[in-house]
């Protein structure tokens, strides 16, 4: 059996190599490094395969979600809703602005934000939600509109893990997710479902004044050289990225079904197991693009079970251990243990195993099997 790996990029990058080394080849030799005609290429052809009017790159996910906010006009005092249970980059951002974090619980289900909780948490002072696309589902986006359009408030959707999933609406119409709200930001980490090999990111948006304040603000503020217009910051994807997101931007949909492929093996695997809760799919089945798969362990188990997988060479992941308004740089006494109930369970409860399009039958029935004779079925 091949060695088990968190993710597989060095298997994913043999199918691709020619093309990948091609490309990185015909960068080096015209020098056009930043700004290049790979970066305006792949712009192109995101904006074709995600259905935005605008592609604006940037150097990674963080700062994409702070140009975001940025683009919006968000002021400091202004409040910012959104998931307690997710990467801290999304409240991160909304802290260096000195905008408001504010922090709410999740569904049980798919782990992503609760319109509930976030009805309950708008105040005079609201101006944005942020859901997050957690571990590639899509968030409850019909909900969020209507709370968002109903308070007049923006939505920055955080795509960072769910590129290439579709929301279909209740009116029967379907969009890719990052393209519904105002905004909508992504990641291109190495371990991303359409990753690079150092660090990239996007912004996408419909919204033609909203795309142009974008692009002078991740140049330095500069529409033109040396005339600084807005205040902006240096942030930009180096065309060497962006060959290799050329090179893979065509396999994501292959990639994306894989991953699904291999979800739909390790459900099948812990069906008959009453401690662990594999991962729902609400609506159609291509709303998640599994960047994680994670389940629930609800024995108590979980602990024993990370060190177990790791005695076994099993990587795995908990994603995530500690609720963002528990963080000692996010903690304020607004918030009411209460109040994050979901989020609370989940951080005991969640694990993450291998996710990759490179996982094959004999390493998922090792894995399961670790994990089922671990956790015990009865």
């Amino acid at each position: 059996m091949k060695k088990i790996q968190m993710v597989d990029l060095q298997g994913q990058y043999q199918a691709i190599k020619e093309q990948v080394n091609q490309s990185l080849t015909e960068v080096i030799e015209s020098a056009a490094f930043v700004n290049g005609p790979q970066v305006h290429k792949f712009q192109e052809e995101l904006e074709n395969y995600i259905g935005a009017k605008h592609v604006i790159p940037c150097a990674n996910g963080t700062d994409a979600l702070q140009i975001a906010m940025m683009g919006l006009g968000l002021k400091p005092g202004d409040e910012v809703i959104t998931a307690d249970f997710t990467f801290a980059a999304t409240v991160e951002v909304i802290a260096l602005l000195q905008l408001t974090p504010v922090l709410v619980d999740v569904e049980k289900d798919t782990f992503n934000i609760d319109p509930e909780a976030i009805k309950k948490a708008i105040t005079p002072k609201t101006k944005a939600i942020v859901p997050v696309h957690l571990f590639g589902q899509a968030a409850n986006m019909d909900a969020i509109m209507e709370i968002a359009k109903e308070h007049n408030l923006y939505v920055i959707e955080d795509n960072a893990q769910g590129i290439g999933a579709n929301y279909h609406f209740k009116d029967g119409s379907s969009i890719k997710t990052g393209v519904i709200g105002d905004v909508g930001t992504t990641s291109f980490f190495p371990s991303k479902n359409l990753g690079c090999y150092g660090d990239g990111g996007a912004i996408f948006t419909n919204n033609d004044e909203l795309a142009y304040m974008i692009r002078g603000i991740v140049n330095h503020g500069m529409y033109e050289r040396y005339h600084h217009d807005v205040v902006g910051v240096n942030s930009r994807l180096d065309s060497m990225q962006a060959a290799i997101l050329r090179a893979k931007l065509p396999n994501l949909d292959a990639y994306n079904h894989a991953r699904k492929k291999a979800a739909e093996k390790y459900t099948a695997a812990f069906k008959d197991n009453k401690h662990i809760i594999t991962p729902v799919i609400l609506g159609e089945e291509d709303t998640h693009v599994f960047h994680q798969y994670t389940l629930r362990i609800t024995n108590g188990k979980r602990d024993a079970l990370v060190k177990h997988l790791q005695e076994n060479a099993i990587p795995c992941g908990v994603y995530y251990p500690i609720p963002l308004h528990l963080q000692k740089a996010y903690k304020d006494e607004r918030y009411k243990e209460e109040n994050f109930e979901v989020t609370n369970l989940l951080v005991k409860e969640v694990i993450s195993l291998p996710m990759h399009t490179e996982l094959d039958d004999e390493q998922i029935a090792f894995i399961t099997k670790t994990v089922n004779d671990f956790v015990g079925k009865n």
